[in-house]
């Protein structure tokens, strides 16, 4: 298992220079089984109990796999155009700057919590955060609006679900790894819903008017990963990307 573990959370260089979509399909057989039998867990306080370490739960591969059945991505043609023209060797992930909201990762991450903030903690890339603020009801606005990479998230409970309702970004990050593109008028809505013990839904709610046609909502669920720790990652050191060629395409190991 350690081997595994170890696999797992080795550099993105070397998975894509390791790893078959064999090895990777042998490899997700041996993560731990999902308790789906087990109910979600509370807090003393009867709050829903989210911590614990995870994998998925976002669109790291495409947006279009969290899609309603028949539904496609409504990009408007300008935001099209640029997803078009952008190389792999360009993707902020594989560069060492931060995956953004609501791509993701995929490594682990990990949920903490407390009353007044829930953080988000990621193993890959560089070791990044979100802080959900609990405690406030409004996000920053003038001077005191300033777009970052995950924006601005605050979080309140909607009876047994997380809801976080993020804007504020900048438009450096790729929505998936496909490379939609996205503005500064971006706009997420995530729903956290922990249904058992093992699995945690994530319906996200995308709204961006600078890059598509309308608002659409994408569903993704994250599998626990009972007794994991985060390990340490280092990402930029020998990450050279000249190696990555051509469009955005689907990772088969994703």
């Amino acid at each position: 298992m350690r081997l595994i573990q170890r696999c797992l959370r080795a550099s993105l260089v070397v998975l894509w220079c390791v790893l078959t979509v064999r090895g990777h399909a042998a490899l997700a057989q041996q993560l731990p089984p999902v308790d789906t039998t087990t109910p979600a867990p509370k807090l003393a306080d009867g709050t829903p109990d989210l911590s614990g370490v995870w994998m998925g739960g976002s669109p790291v591969a495409s947006l279009a796999d969290g899609l309603p059945l028949g539904e496609t991505i409504p990009i408007l043609p300008e935001a099209q155009a640029i997803k078009n023209s952008r190389q792999t060797k360009d993707d902020p992930v594989y560069n060492c700057l931060p995956s953004g909201v609501p791509r993701g990762t995929m490594y682990p991450w990990k949920i903490v919590q407390t009353p007044k903030r829930i953080y988000f903690l990621y193993e890959g890339n560089i070791h990044s955060y979100r802080e959900i603020y609990m405690d406030r009801a409004s996000h920053p606005s003038g001077d005191r609006s300033n777009p970052t990479w995950f924006g601005d998230s605050i979080g309140r409970w909607d009876g047994n679900t997380l809801v976080v309702d993020t804007v504020g970004f900048n438009d450096r990050t790729w929505l998936d790894g496909l490379g939609h593109p996205h503005t500064e008028r971006l706009h997420v809505v995530e729903r956290y819903t922990r249904l058992n013990m093992g699995t945690l839904q994530n319906v996200i709610t995308i709204d961006d008017p600078g890059a598509y046609a309308r608002p659409f909502v994408v569903t993704f669920s994250a599998r626990l990963l009972a007794g994991w720790e985060l390990m340490e990652y280092i990402c930029n050191e020998n990450n050279n990307t000249e190696h990555l060629v051509g469009t955005p395409t689907r990772d088969p190991r994703r």
